[in-house]
């Protein structure tokens, strides 16, 4: 839970409150909910202890891969930002800038390096879950690349794909892995590990000045 909506959810707990000031009961509903709210922690908190919790997918093994990309300005300055987790520690995190580019190829680009990692860690026979908040990457890879590629490379409009270079490189890499599973989570919806690769992604491009 994202600490602006937990604030969010006690301020509404308060105007219950005031509703019923008069009504023992709905008053110690309210203070035991608040108690619970404020016990939770928050994904700043998290982040910043380092306290990522373990996905459901690798729990019994395999390794995830978080990416996510930035862009201040669509084009403009962008970045990305990765993390890569087993089931009990996070093993790499990984960021870094292009100074003109746009939003979808930091996506992209960022998919790319996480894979990239894995591949050069030698885990291509084992399970890969690949987590991004871009239907962009999740459509590519699961539904556009394959029609593409039956037409040489060709959308049905017949022009080439924007982007077709990191397209080709990532249909390249996901097929050098033996059982890779893509997972769409909602950006900015508190989830950590794509908070932190967010996070990531936006200190870089602090750092150089964007």
């Amino acid at each position: 839970m994202k600490k602006t909506d937990q604030k969010k959810y006690i301020n509404q707990i308060k105007k219950i409150h005031s509703i019923f000031s008069d009504d023992h009961e709905a008053l110690e509903a309210c203070k035991v909910l608040t108690e619970k709210l404020q016990a939770i922690e928050t994904t700043e908190e998290a982040i910043e202890r380092g306290n990522f919790p373990t996905p459901e997918e690798i729990k019994t093994g395999g390794i995830a891969a978080f990416s996510d990309g930035a862009c201040r300005g669509n084009p403009g300055p962008g970045s990305w930002g990765i993390v890569i987790q087993d089931s009990s520690n996070i093993l790499y995190e990984s960021s870094d800038i292009d100074e003109l580019t746009t939003n979808n190829k930091m996506e992209l680009t960022g998919a790319i390096k996480a894979l990239e990692y894995l591949l050069e860690h030698d885990y291509e026979d084992t399970a890969v879950h690949l987590y991004t908040d871009s239907t962009y990457v999740v459509k590519g890879i699961n539904e556009w690349i394959k029609g593409w590629k039956a037409r040489g490379w060709r959308k049905a409009d017949k022009k080439a794909p924007e982007n077709l270079e990191l397209w080709q490189k990532i249909d390249e890499l996901t097929h050098s892995f033996s059982n890779l599973n893509l997972h769409w989570v909602k950006g900015h919806a508190g989830h950590p590990q794509n908070e932190r690769c967010d996070q990531l992604a936006n200190i870089a491009l602090d750092e150089a000045g964007y």
